[in-house]
């Protein structure tokens, strides 16, 4: 698959890129929101919490580049780590130069000139960083670095900013000026956030529809916590995809680097145009797949509820997930559902049909005439009840905006919840809304004063 990178100037070519790399708890983390100047990385005082390899955009001194934040690259890695170890290699095939990390205060390792061998032979530029050297006398000790052949060491404190400038300078001279296109690349990809608590599948899922192994899947829950953004050609056109962290706990509840991944969920979610809930259709739908559903509708995102592992639900599963839809996403009736298995790409094809309906229910707009032409007709079919003698009336509604669909509706009184709720499934029935929440806004007019 071909990937395609977004500039803020559409006259601009695909952004340089720089991969971070180095053996795990150097502060490859913590460098790289030095470098982006904010704290998006993920950062934990033990090693592995960054296990794909995660894109974020950077600037310095006028020009916009791509900084790549990979997993500690331990050469003689077995398992989930070897699989961390394969995307570094990935990151920095990709890469238009490397920035590799060397703590500073433990000096050369063995790993370390294993790391140097891979990166001579990918004949990419290097820009050594010698990192934690918050001291003269570290300093010193960083300038030993120079035994690993990658040319002078740039003695930095991730940590305190030390440096940092310096070393910018260094990556800039390392990487490619930003080339010119010869055509106005078509607007942006529409931005699909997929979401849902751990190991579900989502990983998986977004592998399959990259066509190859983007990010890193196990089975331990938790594997993704940072977003991983992957442009990605499916179902003839790009997509941004953004895989999440599972959710566990609520944000509140949940600690050290979990918090962080919780908090970049649902930032992830408030960037989305779309959110592809992907529940483990061999489970019971449970209280976390809820309370998603809960921040997707509060964000006003639109909606897809993808069911993974559909080769392990049985006939009995079946009838006990129908009525678990029935009894569970009662109040999200209105969003696609697909049934697919990520593993093997069973049906991920339903996933393309099902995003363009529920972004086409987001931007729905109707007029204001046809709009208050079906409140005429609803009114007169099913009139608000009476309550206390008096009957609040709908005067006047309008469409204030799309994305999702919001109405204010005129009224003479405080209309009952339960006409509200009456309305927006009128609304559905006539007008379509598919994959969407519809905000109903209801102004009572005031009293005059005599």
């Amino acid at each position: 698959m071909t990937d395609v990178t977004e500039t803020t100037d559409p006259t601009a070519g695909p952004t340089p890129v720089l991969a971070v790399v180095g053996r795990p708890n150097v502060g490859k983390s913590t460098l790289v929101n030095r470098i982006i100047g904010r704290r998006e990385a993920v950062v934990e005082d033990k090693p592995g919490v960054t296990r794909d390899r995660v894109s974020y955009d950077a600037n310095w001194n006028g020009r916009a580049f791509t900084v790549v934040d990979t997993g500690g690259w331990d050469p003689d890695a077995r398992g989930l780590a070897e699989r961390i170890k394969a995307q570094a290699e990935i990151a920095v095939t990709l890469a238009d130069a490397v920035l590799f990390v060397v703590d500073a205060t433990v000096g050369i390792t063995d790993h370390d000139e294993a790391v140097v061998k891979v990166l001579r032979k990918s004949g990419k530029p290097v820009v050594l960083a010698a990192n934690k050297v918050d001291d003269e006398r570290t300093e010193a000790q960083a300038y030993g670095l120079w035994n690993l052949g990658l040319g002078e060491p740039h003695p930095v404190s991730a940590v305190h900013g030390r440096g940092s400038g310096d070393l910018l300078d260094a990556i800039l001279e390392a990487l490619p000026e930003t080339p010119e296109l010869n055509y106005d690349p078509p607007g942006g990809p529409r931005r699909i956030a997929i979401v849902g608590r751990p190991n579900v599948g989502k990983s998986s899922l977004l592998n399959k529809l990259a066509g190859e192994e983007r990010v890193v899947v196990d089975d331990a829950s938790g594997t993704t916590v940072d977003p991983v953004d992957e442009l990605v050609h499916f179902g003839g056109k790009n997509w941004r995809f953004i895989d999440t962290a599972g959710i566990r706990k609520r944000i509140k509840e949940a600690s050290g680097h979990e918090y962080y991944a919780s908090l970049r969920t649902a930032t992830a979610i408030e960037r989305a145009e779309v959110a592809v809930l992907v529940v483990d259709g061999s489970q019971s739908i449970s209280e976390q797949d809820q309370r998603i559903i809960q921040t997707v509708r509060e964000s006003g995102r639109a909606l897809v509820i993808a069911f993974n592992k559909w080769d392990l639900v049985d006939e009995e599963r079946r009838y006990y997930l129908d009525r678990e839809i029935e009894r569970e996403l009662v109040q999200v009736q209105w969003a696609p559902r697909i049934n697919l298995t990520a593993r093997t790409g069973w049906h991920i094809d339903r996933l393309t049909p099902a995003l363009e309906r529920a972004i086409e229910g987001w931007e729905t707009r109707i007029s204001t005439g046809q709009l208050n032409a079906f409140l005429g007709r609803l009114v007169q079919e099913h009139p608000h009840p009476v309550r206390g003698g008096k009957q609040p009336k709908i005067l006047f509604g309008t469409q204030a905006g799309t994305a999702p669909p919001t109405f204010i509706l005129f009224t003479s009184g405080k209309l009952d919840a339960g006409y509200e709720r009456y309305i927006e499934r009128r609304l559905r029935e006539e007008f379509g809304f598919v994959g969407t929440p519809i905000n109903i806004s209801v102004r009572p007019r005031e009293k005059r004063k005599r």
